[in-house]
């Protein structure tokens, strides 16, 4: 009786051949051959009913046969189906490739190259419908594809995508504590993974769009400049400085006192004022300053009142500290004990009034006397020599030059 076959399992494979089919029906022992169309392959006659042969290359549907010296069997038909690809996943990444992207379809055995674009990738076939390709290096976006024997899947896009690329930083440097806003300028800046001070993460960031980030920068780092680089999926840009800077301190200031009115100059000593943005005396900011160096600044007060904290801000804060400088009215004058005295002078003149403590000059008509401070209230002076006649007497402090009162010379009798 001649061999007769029922069925394949499975009915179908890939156009490279090598995977196993089973033949069942009847009349098989001693079969002498198993032909996929006009292509012989070997097998193994598990029994009169089973044959288990290997598919070989082909394409198209075949049919196959088997044959016992009885004659050849009646054929069924067996399908080479070219492998197709459904999804690529991720469908993007680094241009410099070595990234694993997982390739998903159907009839994907058999595969026996992988392309993207023009470039082979290196894979492994983890079932009929998976495969773990590694990407080559390129640019752009290239269509993916696989191929079992010569037959070619369709094609699937993959995009390659240069790593990001840092242009600017604003500000450039910041507090040494970090916390501050910094705005990076760039391009490539998607998929980003984390922006980096030196080897410490920023605090937090926001993508703002492809070309902007704002990044609010950590502590953790020297004083000094630090190299700013952002991570994404495809790489790490290359790096800006920014630096961190301590905020400055103030030791001394010279004078502590000055004119209600503001305007005097003002010597302010310390460290780290480099890059001064304001002065401050209390919560009002001085009108004009000058570094001279990073430790000495000249500065004009602005108007106030009272005794106020100075305070000297950069970009690495606010200096911090018990520095104060104090305010003074005008010293004012409301009487001369005597009021009248010699030309010859060397007589004492008390001055009375108010705001006396801190003065710095008693001038008869222009002419410097010496002087001693008794209290806030009254000044001695000891009257020098002049014509006869009327004279202004001031006090003179750091809050101004008082009011006049008038003094007179008297001449010495019979002259």
């Amino acid at each position: 009786m001649s061999p007769s076959i029922t069925s394949l399992n499975p009915s179908s494979g890939t156009p490279s051949g090598g995977n196993q089919v089973t033949i069942t029906g009847s009349g098989l022992t001693g079969a002498a051959s198993v032909k996929f169309g006009s292509a012989s392959t070997a097998f193994t006659a598990l029994s009169d009913t089973q044959i288990r042969t290997i598919a070989p290359p082909g394409s198209g549907t075949v049919q196959v046969t088997v044959t016992t010296p009885s004659g050849t069997s009646n054929g069924l038909p067996y399908s080479y189906i070219a492998p197709s690809l459904a999804s690529l996943s991720p469908t993007s990444g680094p241009a410099s490739g070595g990234n694993t992207v997982v390739l998903t379809g159907t009839n994907l055995a058999g595969v026996t190259t992988v392309h993207f674009g023009a470039n082979l990738a290196a894979f492994t076939v983890v079932s009929n419908t998976q495969i773990n390709a590694i990407a080559p290096a390129g640019s752009g976006t290239v269509a993916v594809n696989v191929s079992a024997g010569t037959s070619t899947s369709n094609s699937l896009s993959y995009t390659y995508v240069p790593a990001p690329t840092l242009t600017s930083i604003s500000p450039t440097q910041g507090p040494l504590p970090g916390g501050n806003l910094v705005t990076l300028t760039g391009t490539g800046f998607t998929d980003v993974a984390g922006v980096f001070f030196g080897a410490v993460p920023a605090s937090s960031f926001t993508v703002v769009d492809s070309t902007h980030i704002t990044a609010v920068a950590p502590g953790g780092n020297p004083a000094g400049p630090v190299q700013v680089s952002v991570t994404t999926l495809s790489g790490t840009s290359n790096a800006v400085s920014y630096f961190s800077v301590p905020a400055p301190l103030l030791t001394d200031i010279s004078p502590a006192q000055g004119p209600t009115a503001g305007g005097n100059s003002v010597t302010l000593t310390g460290s780290g004022f480099t890059g001064t943005t304001s002065v401050h005396f209390g919560a009002a900011a001085a009108p004009s300053f000058m570094v001279d160096s990073d430790n000495q600044l000249s500065v004009h007060p602005p108007a106030g009142t009272g005794t106020v904290p100075v305070t000297v801000t950069t970009a690495g804060g606010t200096s911090s500290g018990t520095v104060s400088y104090t305010y003074l009215p005008a010293p004012v004058l409301t009487s001369l004990i005597p009021n009248q005295g010699p030309a010859t002078g060397g007589n004492s003149v008390t001055l009375t009034g108010t705001g006396l403590t801190f003065t710095s000059t008693v001038s008869f008509a222009g002419t410097p006397a010496p002087f001693t401070v008794l209290s806030d209230t009254q000044v001695v002076a000891l009257a020098p020599a002049g014509p006869a006649g009327p004279v202004t007497i001031t006090a003179t402090t750091p809050g101004g030059t008082s009011n006049g009162r008038t003094y007179t010379r008297l001449a010495a009798p019979g002259t």
